[in-house]
């Protein structure tokens, strides 16, 4: 699986620190409420300039199993072929779910993960149920014998629109690198037509490492040629197994952010996940301001154009603010309350806590939403913006408010 963040094991509306409402006015999905007739693209629902994010959040990512087919490297939750003691029964899943319902409406979208969100033997009658309670699903399978037709007709529909798959390079010897499973490339661009061939808004997750950044612009190429309608990229963070991968250099992660604010001009949306240095190069760019490049941007930029030719669109980068404990939340398999993912601090556990009560009053996740931040994040004029990665400044200095040591924009004392 990929790491959480964003639909993960391989979805993410990022959603984790870029996890954010599709806004593309080109495929984007459709929702229906109790009234099948009455539809609104999901942007509608969950545009954070609609939500108040101090509420509510806009997406609630559910570890529902850590049972998964594959072992991949840098798979946050360390998933196993089972599922493992204590994970949420059926009745308990259904309670929770009842409790999204909770929120303040717009509910949040509940992105179903894993392990392999397929490996659940209920997750049917789950995703009916959050249907009828009003909370819009999206999936995230792993690529394995389980993404059959007749399962895809299923959750069709049952009224998910959305599904993402992940794809950590632009080889096999790459891709089956991380995942450990000889074919699997093959099978993850098969997938991704196969989505695309029940009706599906399909989004491609992809983790950055030291190992695979020279591969993106062919990556590129193959989200574009799939008709996938979003990339969103995931900067590693050394937790799970990802400890054992490498982490890129803050000056190379700024080349990478301004060669997906190019990439994300060839018709699919570009967001980013534990990358919110992103969203200031963005801004950067949409003022007219390129910043500092380096060597490796270079090099991206000249693949990008041999692989895609000149771009085609605006840009469809996102720079929605939210953040972990900002517009999302989430729950692992055994019921723990996270503000990521990435993020392994427990708030609480919703077979005994109020999920409402926890994100609306932990004094973490407030702390977090004001942006009281330490270091050279808390002095940042782009604190609100980006924020900086809570759980990368948590995994490299034990206190998730101090400054991310990835961001090289240098602030003014």
């Amino acid at each position: 699986m990929s790491p959480v963040g964003g639909f993960v094991c391989t979805i993410g509306w990022t959603v984790s620190n870029s996890v954010e409402a599709q806004h593309t006015s080109v495929s984007s999905p459709t929702v229906s409420g109790h009234d099948a007739d009455v539809r609104r693209p999901i942007a509608d629902l969950v545009s954070p300039g609609r939500v108040d994010l101090d509420r509510r959040p806009i997406l609630v990512f559910w570890e529902s199993t850590r049972a998964c087919l594959l072992a991949c490297k840098h798979c946050r939750a360390e998933a196993q072929a089972t599922a493992v003691p204590g994970e949420l029964t059926k009745e308990e899943s259904l309670r929770f779910i009842d409790s999204l319902a909770a929120f303040e409406r717009p509910a949040p979208i509940l992105v179903i993960t894993g392990g392999d969100a397929l490996m659940r033997p209920d997750l049917a009658e789950l995703v009916t149920h959050a249907r009828d309670r009003g909370v819009h699903v999206a999936l995230a399978p792993s690529v394995t014998p389980l993404i059959t037709d007749a399962r895809l007709d299923e959750f069709r529909g049952l009224g998910v629109k959305v599904a993402s798959l992940s794809l950590d390079g632009a080889s096999a010897a790459t891709h089956e690198g991380m995942r450990g499973i000889e074919g699997h490339f093959a099978a993850t661009l098969d997938a991704l037509r196969q989505l695309r061939s029940h009706g599906f808004v399909v989004q491609v997750n992809t983790v950055v490492t030291s190992d695979n950044v020279e591969e993106l612009p062919t990556v590129a190429r193959i989200v574009r040629d799939s008709g996938a309608s979003i990339w969103e990229v995931f900067f590693l963070v050394n937790v799970g197994r990802g400890t054992s991968m490498n982490e890129l250099g803050p000056d190379e992660n700024e080349d990478v952010c301004q060669f997906l604010y190019d990439a994300s001009r060839y018709g699919f949306t570009v967001r980013t996940v534990e990358g919110p240095m992103f969203r200031r190069v963005v801004r950067w760019r949409e003022e007219e301001r390129v910043g500092p490049v380096g060597a490796l941007y270079e090099r991206l930029s000249k693949g990008l154009l041999e692989q895609l030719g000149m771009p085609t669109s605006a840009s469809r980068a996102q720079t929605k603010g939210t953040r972990d404990g900002r517009g999302i939340i989430f729950v692992s398999a055994t019921g723990d309350v996270y503000p990521a993912g990435f993020l392994p601090i427990v708030l609480g556990n919703v077979k005994d806590d109020d999920i409402v009560e926890l994100y609306r009053e932990h004094p973490l996740l407030q702390q977090i939403r004001a942006a009281a931040f330490t270091g050279k994040c808390g002095r940042c004029e782009y604190r609100e913006l980006c924020g900086g990665s809570r759980s990368r400044a948590f995994a490299s200095t034990g206190d998730p408010l101090a400054e991310d040591p990835a961001c090289a924009y240098t602030v003014s004392p």
